[in-house]
């Protein structure tokens, strides 16, 4: 598949991820697992994560998609808040 088209797990995810984290500057989801929707990396830049640990900002970003995760194996998350 081209780069530049997602699979309907990552369009999904994405939509999710916007509504839940609506002050996103950026977010970036990946299908890892060869576009069988098992395995997702994550990448989501938000003022949300600002003053917030690492592990914080993950709790956020996994109760975000608490419903999805139930269908996958595993899910890679990398977040930061946006350079000041």
């Amino acid at each position: 598949r081209s780069f530049a088209s997602q699979t309907d797990g990552e369009s999904r995810l994405v939509q999710v991820l916007r509504e839940k984290f609506p002050q996103a500057s950026a977010i970036k989801v990946v299908d890892i697992s060869g576009g069988c929707g098992a395995m997702y990396e994550i990448h989501i830049e938000s003022e949300e994560f600002r003053e917030k640990r690492t592990v914080q900002q993950h709790q956020m970003v996994n109760q975000a998609l608490s419903e999805e995760i139930k269908h996958m194996h595993g899910l890679r998350i990398f977040t930061s808040a946006p350079k000041p």
